[in-house]
């Protein structure tokens, strides 16, 4: 297996918030022709514990849009504080746990005495379903990303690293991103992300990282899987994600600057 990337110094831009965690600028990664453009679009771990200091944050950065792919139930269980952000169209994508889409529901699917190997193997399912199953609404991000009106954007999901890592590294690619960055900025969340300490005080430690932790391999699973399907990214681009050339070159033109 190939050495993990070490990601630039001074990327990811990280935005640190009291009550968020994993919020991060995808602006200045390298992509074809240039880097992406700072302050247009933005990941995350769920939003539930915006403050009012973190929300003026985010008013600072100019949110257009957030689209949250949490399940409903995940979402219902801890709603964004959509009054701290006046003007931000929200946008409900969920990703539903058919096959595991959220920590505690994969824990569920396997059950009390479920071991790390059963959870790798379950989130392996998931990231397969991600872009299968679930690129419609990966579309729709798409959609709002080459709309005028959409960014800045941020997208989130509970934790920001999985179906939120699966969409980050789905706009980088499209952009031209080589696969050692779209895993840089992946693995990223092992720096950024706050974990779940509550889940992770009552779980076998191999079962914790397992689920709490990032592998570039699930990612992998997922490209795998897309090519075996379409044949190729550009391809699976095209004909699941709605991104023709005339809307690749909007989506580049907003995204990208010169190096």
């Amino acid at each position: 297996m190939p050495p993990e990337p070490v990601p630039a110094p001074d990327l990811p831009r990280a935005i640190v918030l009291e009550g968020v965690s994993n919020l991060r600028d995808l602006g200045g990664w390298p992509v074809a022709g240039g880097r992406v453009r700072h302050g247009r679009v933005f990941r995350a771990a769920a939003l539930a514990g915006l403050t009012a200091a973190d929300a003026e944050r985010l008013a600072g950065l100019g949110l257009a849009t957030i689209c949250d792919l949490r399940g409903r139930a995940e979402a219902a269980a801890a709603p964004t504080p959509h009054a701290r952000l006046p003007g931000v169209r929200q946008h409900a994508l969920p990703i539903e746990p058919s096959v595991g889409a959220g920590l505690r529901d994969i824990l569920a699917t396997g059950g009390a005495d479920a071991t790390g190997a059963q959870a790798r193997a379950l989130m392996r399912q998931a990231y397969v379903a991600y872009a299968s199953d679930w690129s419609h609404h990966y579309r729709t991000l798409f959609d709002l990303l080459v709309d005028p009106a959409g960014p800045p954007l941020l997208f989130h999901c509970s934790a920001g690293k999985d179906r939120t890592g699966f969409a980050a590294a789905l706009i980088l690619t499209a952009l031209g991103a080589t696969r050692e960055t779209v895993t840089a900025d992946y693995l990223a969340t092992r720096t950024h992300w706050r974990g779940d300490a509550e889940m992770a005080a009552g779980l076998p430690p191999d079962l914790a990282a397992a689920l709490l932790g990032v592998d570039a391999a699930l990612l992998d699973a997922a490209f795998t899987a897309i090519d075996a399907a379409h044949g190729s990214f550009a391809a699976y681009a095209a004909e699941r994600l709605g991104l023709d050339p005339p809307r690749l070159a909007r989506l580049r033109a907003t995204l990208v600057e010169p190096a």
